[in-house]
């Protein structure tokens, strides 16, 4: 018995029409992606999409809703959340990353509309007791017919600074010997206090060539010395250099930078970098009383635009939880500045130990300041052997 074989083919049908559309509609992508490449690449710098400018979109939401947003994809970052968070809305997401504006804090709008108001523009990173936003630290330029006047200092800065304390002062039992290892500057050098000032009561004419923030480096290198810590203050009239070279005083940081830069190059043992400046705020918001005597609060300014923020953060961090254990109120917090109208570096980039340091306002007197300078002599002094014993118990486990 034959079996016919069969025969089964398949048959294949192309449309000429389909066939001429997918090549129009592949021709067409493969030309706008072209066109989209060459768009971004031809804009300028500022304007191209860079992972900066993806940080700037996305640093309008917050930690918890950006982390619900990863655990929709990774359950791993859920574990991070809070136990009940809050339920998260997209729409005020959409919002601020589409406007950069923060419906919760209206200085995102206002100061970009208010003159001045931009001076509050400015990021709380730790707050102190009694901050917010509406207290926050701030340096107003002086007028310039100020800082070509000189008037009378109700104080000697040679006599405060090289006044003998009668009290005898126990040798300290740490030293770092002939070492320098810590460097006093001020860019705004001429900063004043009304109290050091002969009859002055305008807090804006609160600068002087000598009666000024200086005195607070030259005690504050005193204290570090009487503790062990050898500190180098700098003397240099930043200020002066700023006139003579025709700058305006929002340069003053361009001039300050050389300097420091050189004393680093000279004293490779320098590794903490203060500059130390006065807030303009009043007295109600930079004075305080601890144990029945009054101190003029400190303020840490960490400059956002500088690549080691992060690292200055930490330092300024420890010694702010050192001061709230010690001496509670004392730190106003811890403060970013940049961005517009800041320099938004302020040095810091020269050493990852590099702080700048707001001591009191413009209504402290020398007493509340020399207060201060004690408390912080005293925390940083602990800080610091501290630090010493964990990098020489480190090094000797090597």
């Amino acid at each position: 018995m034959k079996r016919s074989r069969t025969s089964r083919s398949m048959i294949f049908t192309l449309s000429g029409t389909s066939f001429k559309k997918g090549i129009v509609i592949s021709f067409m992508v493969l030309f706008m992606t072209f066109l989209l490449s060459g768009f971004l690449t031809s804009l300028k710098p500022e304007y191209r999409l860079t992972s900066s400018s993806i940080s700037d979109l996305t640093k309008n939401i917050d930690g918890e809703s950006f982390l619900q947003l990863l655990g929709a994809e990774n359950r791993f970052f859920v574990s991070a959340l809070p136990e009940k968070p809050e339920p998260i809305k997209l729409s005020t997401i959409m919002f601020k990353v589409a406007t950069s504006i923060n419906p919760d804090d209206p200085r995102s709008l206002l100061g970009r509309e208010l003159p001045g108001f931009s001076l509050y523009d400015s990021e709380i990173v730790v707050a102190g007791d009694g901050t917010n936003y509406t207290n926050m630290p701030y340096e107003s330029p002086p007028p310039t017919e100020v800082l070509e006047q000189e008037r009378e200092a109700s104080i000697d800065k040679n006599e405060v600074v090289n006044s003998v304390d009668d009290e005898p002062k126990t040798p300290p039992s740490l030293t770092t010997g002939d070492k320098k290892v810590v460097y006093i500057y001020n860019t705004h050098n001429t900063e004043s206090y009304l109290p050091l000032l002969e009859g002055e009561t305008d807090p804006n004419r609160a600068n002087h060539s000598k009666a000024n923030v200086t005195i607070v480096s030259e005690l504050l290198g005193k204290a570090f010395e009487e503790r062990g810590i050898g500190a180098q203050i700098d003397s240099t009239d930043i200020q002066s250099n700023l006139k003579q070279k025709g700058w305006n005083y929002a340069k003053s940081y361009t001039a300050s930078r050389p300097v420091v830069q050189e004393a680093l190059a000279n004293n490779r043992e320098l590794n903490y970098i203060i500059d130390i400046h006065r807030d303009s705020q009043r007295k109600a918001v930079t004075t305080i009383s601890i144990t029945n005597k009054s101190y003029a609060k400190i303020a840490f300014i960490i400059g956002r635009d500088n690549p080691t923020a992060e690292k200055n953060e930490k330092i300024a961090n420890e010694l702010h939880n050192l001061l709230q254990k010690k001496y509670p109120g004392l730190s106003r917090g811890i403060f970013k500045q940049g961005g517009k109208g800041y320099n938004g570096v302020y040095n810091q980039d020269l050493s990852t130990n590099a702080m700048l340091l707001e001591f009191g306002g413009v209504d402290n007197n020398l007493d509340e300041l020399k207060n201060t300078v004690a408390a912080v002599a005293d925390v940083f002094s602990e800080y610091y052997w501290q630090a010493e014993r964990v990098n020489s118990n480190g090094a000797t486990e090597q």
